[in-house]
């Protein structure tokens, strides 16, 4: 029964993006709530995790961590961009079957 358990875990194939971290600047509406549950139902998300980084007196600079088993990059940004937001940069794409941890190094 355990290599038959080991056989089905090596069939599991990846299907792409499963966590992707961003740098998004936002206007203060919609809040942030709101703009977390609005992301969390795009298809293939499974979890949104917003952080707010800066705030000035029109926007909100976020980070946006969304995970799931294929997220699809291009209907996340477009969903952001409906929402009057802008991606300044993607900090992290983790692909593939599951999540890898960074690790410091000592020439870190």
């Amino acid at each position: 029964m355990i290599t038959l358990k080991k056989n089905l875990e090596d069939m599991k194939v990846a299907k792409g993006l499963i966590r992707i971290v961003l740098d998004i600047l936002k206007p203060h509406e919609p809040i942030i709530p709101s703009f977390a549950k609005y992301l969390s139902e795009i298809h293939g998300v499974d979890g949104v995790n917003i952080t707010l980084m800066e705030i000035d007196k029109e926007t909100e600079n976020i980070k946006v961590t969304m995970q799931g088993d294929d997220l699809d990059f291009d209907e996340i940004t477009k969903a952001i961009e409906e929402y009057g937001g802008s991606i300044h940069s993607v900090d992290e794409v983790v692909a593939g079957r599951k999540i890898i941890e960074e690790v410091t190094t000592p020439q870190d």
